[in-house]
């Protein structure tokens, strides 16, 4: 689950680590009430989405005044922000965050995330911020500086002032850079997050280091034991089927294709799109039903597949351990009765109970073609896309 910047830095300042003042706003007409309890000459007008590059696309604007302030936030919300990140199709501007102004004396970039090589905790720095880091590792990686955290002595002194020292730091900042550090470590840990990135993180004049910006996604699987942060979820940040199929249980995740997928098993899922691919078309969709679905989620993953309209054909590859053949058979004829199913169908049975669900599916009269391996399924669901 991803957080607005508002809501991340939210977070962050619980865990004394140092941000502007802002406040967030839905309706354009308070931003001069909020310019003007902000006390600053200068205020940062910025668009709120799950997604980076808001500047390039005109979603951060600075305003010297209340007037400007009002006219900016007027711009940027209702708009329609085009980013990198977010594709050609952009993302529409509910939220706007209004923030005091800093005297930036020099940006910098820092992100904590697990390093699964290691399984350690890591921070990720650079000493040019504002910029997106994937380029920067791109031209010049060497600019990029990594340190481990060992979890049995934690984030030590001597790390802050190498990665100070890295960020082009004097060494009287390294002390405020180590509490910045652990503040964002204590954070991490109890807010269950996978990344927090500060980019980018300011050094003032005034000789204090500030998160200019927030990025925190969480980890799904630990939702449950964060209850006030899931009230901060958006849901018209989020694809709305990847929504609905969460509901059931489903793992969704829409993609650009014309194969629509079912399949119980990352792995198998992810293999099967491969062969889709190799077989000369693109999947719509990643859609693991799990190891235990019932009918219901089922009819529901086929009404989720069928609300895509670029799916022209759909293939279901089912290897029953836990599931049984027979159910899923069972279920597959109730979804394409509740869903009046108009498109080609082919599915591919193996494992427990497989011959008896193809029987079923036999027996039904509904036009379902069958497969016995995965490369003949994949072969019969492009050549009947095409036809459609």
């Amino acid at each position: 689950m991803k957080l607005h910047e508002f809501q991340a830095k939210s977070i962050l300042e619980k865990y004394k680590v140092p941000i502007s003042k802002g406040f967030m706003i839905e309706n354009a007409d308070q931003a001069v009430e909020t310019y003007n309890k902000l006390g600053s000459k200068v205020v940062a007008v910025k668009a709120q989405i799950h997604a980076g590059g808001r500047g390039k696309g005109g979603g951060v604007k600075l305003a010297k005044s209340a007037e400007e302030a009002l006219q900016h936030a007027k711009a940027i919300l209702g708009m329609t922000l085009v980013t990198p990140q977010t594709g050609p199709s952009g993302q529409l501007v509910r939220k706007i965050y209004i923030e005091a102004g800093a005297n930036i004396k020099k940006e910098m970039y820092l992100a904590l995330l697990l390093d699964r090589d290691s399984s350690k905790l890591m921070f990720i720095a650079a000493g040019e911020g504002g910029m997106e880091i994937e380029e920067l590792a791109k031209t010049n990686p060497e600019k990029i500086a990594q340190v481990l955290i060992d979890p049995l002595i934690g984030f030590r002194s001597f790390q802050a002032r190498e990665l100070g020292t890295k960020l082009g730091l004097a060494p009287e900042i390294h002390s405020k850079l180590f509490s910045l550090c652990q503040g964002m470590i204590e954070a991490y840990w109890k807010s269950d997050a996978s990344l927090i990135e500060i980019n980018p993180l300011v050094l003032t004049e005034e000789a204090q280091l500030l998160a200019l910006d927030a990025k925190m996604t969480l980890d799904d699987n630990a939702l449950f034991r964060q209850k006030s942060i899931l009230e901060m979820r958006d849901l018209h940040e989020e694809n709305a089927l990847e929504v609905e199929a969460s509901q059931y249980g489903l793992n969704y995740i829409a993609l650009d294709g014309e194969i629509g997928c079912m399949v119980n098993g990352a792995g198998l899922a992810m293999a099967t799109m491969d062969v889709i691919k190799l077989a000369g078309s693109e999947p719509a969709n990643f859609l693991d039903v799990g190891g235990g679905a019932t009918e219901e989620a089922v009819t529901a993953a086929f009404k989720i597949i069928l609300k895509d309209t670029k799916v022209k054909a759909i293939l279901v590859n089912i290897f029953g351990g836990i599931m049984r053949g027979d159910y899923i058979a069972k279920g597959i004829l109730g979804a394409i009765k509740a869903t009046q199913l108009n498109i080609p169908l082919v599915v591919r049975l193996q494992g427990t109970k497989s011959k008896e669900g193809l029987e079923i599916l036999k027996a039904s009269g509904v036009a379902i073609e069958t497969a016995e391996t995965i490369d003949e399924a994949a072969e019969k669901v492009v050549r009947a896309a095409k036809k459609a």
